[in-house]
């Protein structure tokens, strides 16, 4: 709102019954003057204006309202040491009050309390939206105490704890999953549309829906210092983090009104002398153009669709801490994409195995139930596709395990000696691997071999697998004119084949960190702003030296949330496009509305003083309707939809 109070709840503030007031009075009007208009009054001056007692009883309301809003103006002028709009309106309806104009002193005040109900309503809406991130956490809590159920309030709860959450149950804060699955709904933190299946040793969030089963849960963080609650926190405080265009308007209102005020003044007192008409004409033209300068127009609309973009983004599982970031997410030009665990998954699948001989259950579930005692990626990937096609070798024996740093694992599975690795490993044991140089020679990939007894049974090739929506979402930059650059730490030619893969413009290969700080340099140069998108780690000086940091969060969340300007909470490519064009459309917007604020308020402020136009108009069309007008293109912003498609 402009000024005055806050509305926790739209209805319950001031502004609505002021204006059922003044509503109330001018519907009255006719009928008061009809049968009490007559009957004249013998008041003193100043109190001579209200001749009758119609218009005594008339004016009651209209002298309240005016007054109350009067008050609020000259308490922000005294405190901030500024004129604000409630200084205006309220010496605009006084003032026309004297002159005889009660019907349009009241429409001044009615326009102007509809308005501020109506701001203050969008305001409620916009804080509501980020309030519900935290507002469906349980006030009470089961937890499991020595394997006891018990009730305790959420604020009693310690991090370590294990809590008990059933079917149709909120997770009450951040934890890992200690026993059990199910489906859980993120959409309130991730903006995930669909349920995701949560299982053993996996991380739920605070907020988030439980849909399928029961769920033991290990308590990670308090509930204000759960990731639904520092969001909230994020978005509350971007709301100071102003964009260059908010600040803009700022001080151009500074000198804006002192100097409209000075020429109302200045048409009140001199132009009666200069043109012989009345002074009452000249004073009420001023009181026109009082109410034209009020700011308040543009000062309400552009950090409306700064903020509106914001929760909009919050929402859907993107926090961007403000909007100075919107505005430089507007002007880049390129986007810089860290490779590993960012266009990629950061972990190795395997893509191809080529097999000697029979018995491939047999030869992948040996390799597997020795790859278990290794935390190496590769090692975890080969028993996750174990895993994947229903092997089970939990039961196997296996001992005298050595992993071998550099080449791979070696142990006796049901009394055979099993090597899985590379092709030093498997010559050191006399084995020949060359299928997997013939098939992978290229060196794009990682090959490993598998052998049993010193004899080669199989070749698995293994790659970094790409994101689903990476490619789909490159192209969606490129039509939106944004140029894509990959930088990696890989070799040459495995940074080639994942950009050709994914249709990456340029890239930049066996980069150290620092490295691609000259790189980041180099493209804003070359392009002009550019982005940089990281896990918020070790891409954290590059985030850092971007114009605009962007994050994936994923596991590294917490980390995120601190080092980049836009957090992606759930790790998806895809909203990058749309926090493009939803950047592009606020400030698109923003600058709409500044420049529909000046034109209006230009053309009637000359109406006004050329006594074209009555005062309540001015207020109508200059103020209030401009404001509503504003929020209204300002409410454009919900047209921008997620979806590469769209883009």
């Amino acid at each position: 709102m402009k000024g005055g109070e806050e509305q926790d709840e739209p209805g319950r503030g001031i502004w609505l019954p002021l204006a059922l007031l003044l509503g109330l009075a001018i519907a009255l009007s006719p009928i008061l003057d009809r049968l009490l208009g007559e009957i004249p009054l013998d008041l003193p001056p100043p109190l001579d204006v209200f001749g009758t007692v119609s218009s005594l009883i008339y004016s009651v309301p209209v002298v309240s309202v005016g007054v109350y809003v009067g008050y609020l103006g000259l308490r922000e002028l005294i405190l901030g040491g500024r004129l604000s709009v409630e200084f205006l309106m309220s010496a605009a309806s006084l003032g026309a009050l004297y002159l005889g104009h009660q019907l349009e002193a009241a429409m001044v005040l009615l326009l102007y309390s509809i308005s501020e109900y109506l701001e203050g309503f969008i305001e409620y809406r916009a804080r509501k939206s980020v309030e519900d991130l935290s507002s469906h956490l349980p006030e009470d809590v089961s937890v499991l105490v020595d394997g006891v159920e018990k009730r305790i309030k959420l604020v009693e709860v310690e991090p370590g704890m294990t809590l008990l959450v059933r079917v149709g149950e909120r997770i009450p804060l951040d934890g890992e999953v200690l026993e059990g699955s199910s489906y859980v709904d993120q959409s309130l933190v991730t903006g995930e549309s669909t349920p995701v299946l949560k299982a053993v040793g996996e991380e739920v969030y605070a907020g988030t829906l439980n849909m399928s089963g029961v769920l033991k849960v290990s308590a990670r963080r308090r509930a204000e210092e759960s990731l639904v609650s520092r969001i909230g926190r994020l978005v509350e405080e971007s709301r100071g983090r102003k964009a260059r265009i908010e600040g803009m308007v700022e001080r151009f209102s500074r000198f804006y009104v002192p100097i409209v005020v000075f020429l109302a003044l200045a048409s009140a007192t001199a132009m009666p002398k200069v043109t012989g008409d009345p002074q009452s004409t000249w004073v009420y033209r001023a009181l026109a153009l009082l109410v034209v300068s009020c700011p308040s127009a543009f000062l309400v609309s552009v950090p409306a669709s700064m903020f509106t973009a914001i929760t909009m983004a919050a929402r859907r599982g993107v926090v961007i801490k403000g909007g100075i970031q919107i505005e430089r997410m507007a002007r880049v030009r390129a986007i810089l994409f860290d490779k590993t665990g960012t266009l990629t998954v950061g972990r190795p699948t395997v893509q191809e195995a080529r097999w000697v001989g029979s018995g491939e259950e047999r030869i992948l579930a040996y390799a597997a139930a020795l790859e278990r005692y290794s935390n190496h990626p590769v090692a975890k990937a080969i028993a996750r596709w174990a895993s994947e096609k229903g092997l089970d070798y939990s039961g196997l024996r296996v001992r005298d395990v050595e992993e071998i740093p550099g080449r791979g694992i070696v142990g006796y599975v049901e009394e055979n000696l099993v090597a899985v690795g590379n092709m030093e490993l498997m010559k050191h044991y006399g084995c020949d691997c060359g299928a997997v140089e013939e098939i992978y020679g290229d060196e794009e990939h990682t090959a490993v071999c598998i052998s049993m007894g010193g004899r080669a049974l199989a070749s698995i090739c293994l790659m970094d697998e790409a994101r689903s929506d990476a490619r789909r979402t490159l192209e969606a930059l490129r039509r939106m004119g944004i140029k894509t650059v990959m930088l990696t730490g890989d070799r040459s030619d495995i940074a080639m084949e994942t950009a050709e893969r994914l249709g990456i413009d340029e890239f930049y290969a066996e980069l150290l960190p620092e490295e691609k700080l000259g790189i980041v340099e180099r493209m804003r140069m070359r392009h002009g702003p550019v982005a940089m998108v990281g896990d918020g780690v070790n891409d954290a000086p590059a985030l850092a030296a971007s114009d605009i940091g962007i994050a994936m969060g994923g596991s590294r969340v917490d980390v995120a949330l601190e080092s980049a300007d836009i957090i992606l909470v759930k790790d998806e490519l895809i909203q990058i496009p749309y926090i493009f064009a939803l950047s592009k459309k606020t400030v698109e917007i923003a600058r709409q509305n500044i420049i529909l604020s000046i034109a209006t308020k230009i053309a009637l402020g000359v109406l006004g003083l050329l006594g074209i136009i009555p005062l309540w108009m001015a207020v109508a069309a200059g103020d209030d309707g401009l404001t509503l007008t504003l929020i209204l293109n300002t409410m454009r912003l919900t047209r921008v939809q997620p979806g590469i498609e769209r883009y």
